[in-house]
């Protein structure tokens, strides 16, 4: 299971941070793939045009669950269990994909959420499975660009196209449209301590701060965590650069990041966050931060990248927890 946000901060920077949860060992690193790549997809060749870092494997082709382009266009792929329904085969006017090759496509074909809102029309994802998990996975995708534009594409018919999303903000299932509906639910939290009223006569003494947030919900479930989000995302403070802010996005994913061990699934293995993904959408920069070691490992597309390099390059992360020692 996995939860994302966007967030622009007071100097109008875009960004795009996820969590990867998963319990199957995904084994995910930084990439860089250059312009102009044919890709062995698994429902056949496709063509890439833009240059874009993200994270992702090499079996047998290259996958993609998340990145940036070369023009800010920033994606993530997410669980969308019992809710996915892809087609048999693609029209012949169709570019057919399998799910798991969507993310890859996106980032090398689209210039921004509105390219993207056009180009959708003309593919179709199809009911293949990734040979690493034996399923097909059921995903949903968030994507966001420079301009804040945010939308959703989720797979719930053939007729595929972008959802708008208001909030920034995105988990697992249900549908976007379900998890908006919810957030009423929880309308009136506000991060200011609410007062508090006698009783009979009774003089009750406050708690303190943070009255306000009393019912937000606090499990590891989907439509609990884009709640939280939501909420957390809303109410925090503006920062003014591109380090602050990105310290502020792991601050508020550490709301719905999952240790090892407390969400535990029917058949005893435990969902838990493998990594943390940073998409700094103006800076064209990918930050990754693995589950055992909380410094953030980044790879940023140069000119140099773009027009030089004509082969994917992979960027190993460092496992290693870094401690700091101050004597």
């Amino acid at each position: 299971m996995c939860t994302s946000l966007t967030y622009e901060n007071s100097r109008g920077d875009h960004f795009l941070a996820r969590t990867m949860d998963f319990a199957f060992e995904l084994g995910g690193q930084p990439i860089f793939m250059p312009r102009n790549q044919k890709i062995q997809g698994d429902a056949g060749e496709f063509t890439t045009k833009y240059g874009f870092v993200g994270a992702g494997r090499d079996l047998s082709h290259y996958m993609f669950v998340d990145g940036v382009n070369e023009y800010g266009l920033g994606a993530a792929a997410l669980y969308f269990s019992a809710y996915a329904k892809y087609a048999k085969k693609a029209p012949a006017d169709k570019l057919g994909l399998a799910p798991h090759d969507v993310t890859a496509w996106v980032l090398g074909n689209a210039k921004s959420v509105a390219d993207l809102r056009e180009q959708v029309k003309h593919i179709q994802i199809l009911d293949i499975p990734v040979a690493l998990l034996g399923l097909t996975t059921p995903l949903h995708f968030i994507f966001s660009d420079p301009t804040g534009d945010t939308a959703v594409l989720e797979a719930t018919s053939e007729d595929l196209h972008l959802i708008d999303d208001p909030v920034g903000v995105m988990a697992n299932s249900p549908q976007l449209s379900w998890h908006l509906q919810n957030l009423s639910t929880y309308g009136t939290l506000t991060a200011e301590e609410r007062p508090l009223h006698d009783y009979m006569g009774f003089d009750l003494t406050t708690q303190g701060p943070g009255t306000g947030a009393l019912g937000l919900p606090g499990d590891y479930t989907s439509p609990s965590r884009f709640v939280r989000t939501v909420f957390n995302r809303h109410f925090s403070n503006p920062t003014p650069d591109v380090p602050s802010t990105l310290n502020l996005l792991q601050h508020l994913l550490d709301g719905v990041t999952i240790p090892k061990g407390v969400k535990l699934k029917a058949d005893g293995h435990s969902d838990y966050t493998q990594y943390r993904g940073y998409m700094s959408l103006e800076e064209r920069a990918y930050y990754m931060e693995p589950y055992d070691n909380l410094e953030l490992q980044g790879v940023k597309i140069t000119d140099e990248m773009l027009t030089d390099w004509d082969t994917p390059v992979e960027y190993p992360l460092d496992h290693k927890p870094h401690v700091h020692q101050l004597n």
